[in-house]
């Protein structure tokens, strides 16, 4: 390999960003980098050093091992969205819960974590080690919540233009709400959840909604879901493929907290959201 200067090689790494940023690679991997510096006549020892060194100087942060982001400190380099470096932790992934409920308006509370969802299984740093940490990753005070599901319960994403220059996948307003009914704390809780859904139905495409949580197919979340519609005055055909969806017992309104309380015979469900919380 030939030489780089002791002291940082502007020239090199000059060259190198502005290969990246010309690819779009506002995050890259090192594989990126390499293949990036071969075309600018780098070897892949070369690169390697390079990324050490501008990492050095801050004109890249690493955000895991052999991933990186641009930070934008170098005079006419840009650093990537904080959902781009979110969303690069995890692939496939997209945002979600919290950080999608105030993207699409159904919530005015900004998120202090953002939330992703993917059928990876992720290891955050504060997961290893002997006792079982967050789900939180961390990135320079970015907080990353990291939500695993299943395949076939990875839907209802859609592209999202969230700056000028950036686009993401992120949940749309009706799986959003869906996870408002299937996964209450994360999002506040139920009686939040309940909330949001009685003020914003009326701009939900309900039918969507509806076939959304019969393809989730949990017969819980269905009944939660079509006793809350109902309740806030939805009535008709839309309701029909939830109170048609078999359940083999009475489940607890708030997943959260003690089964105690009135049944709603209709839909399969104990009105339990006085009852306390589970400990």
């Amino acid at each position: 390999m030939s030489p780089l200067p002791s002291t940082y090689g502007e020239t090199h790494g000059l060259a190198l960003m502005e290969g990246l940023e010309d690819a779009g690679k506002l995050v890259f991997s090192t594989a990126d980098a390499k293949a990036i510096g071969k075309r600018r006549g780098m070897t892949p020892a070369q690169v390697l050093l390079l990324t050490s060194r501008l990492a050095r100087a801050g004109w890249i942060r690493r955000i895991k091992r052999g991933l990186y982001a641009t930070t934008g400190k170098l005079p006419g380099s840009m650093a990537p969205h904080d959902f781009t470096v979110a969303l690069a932790l995890a692939s496939p992934s997209a945002l979600g819960h919290r950080t999608a409920l105030h993207f699409h308006g159904l919530s005015d509370q900004i998120p202090r974590t953002i939330t992703c969802t993917t059928t990876s299984k992720v290891v955050t740093p504060s997961m290893r080690g002997s006792n079982r940490g967050s789900s939180v990753w961390e990135i320079d005070g970015l907080r990353v919540q990291i939500v695993t599901v299943r395949p076939e319960r990875f839907f209802g994403i859609e592209e999202v233009w969230v700056d000028q220059r950036t686009k993401v996948a992120m949940t749309d307003r009706e799986r959003t709400v869906l996870d408002l009914v299937s996964d209450p704390a994360r999002m506040g809780g139920m009686g939040e959840a309940l909330e949001i859904l009685e003020a914003h139905h009326r701009s939900i495409d309900l039918p969507k909604l509806v076939s959304y949580a019969v393809r989730l197919d949990v017969a819980a979340v269905a009944k939660r879901l079509g006793w809350a519609l109902e309740s806030f005055g939805v009535k008709g055909k839309v309701l029909a493929p939830l109170l048609a969806m078999p359940v083999k017992m009475i489940q607890p309104l708030d997943p959260r907290r003690h089964a105690t309380g009135p049944v709603i015979t209709r839909w399969q469900l104990q009105a339990n959201l006085a009852a306390p919380l589970k400990r």
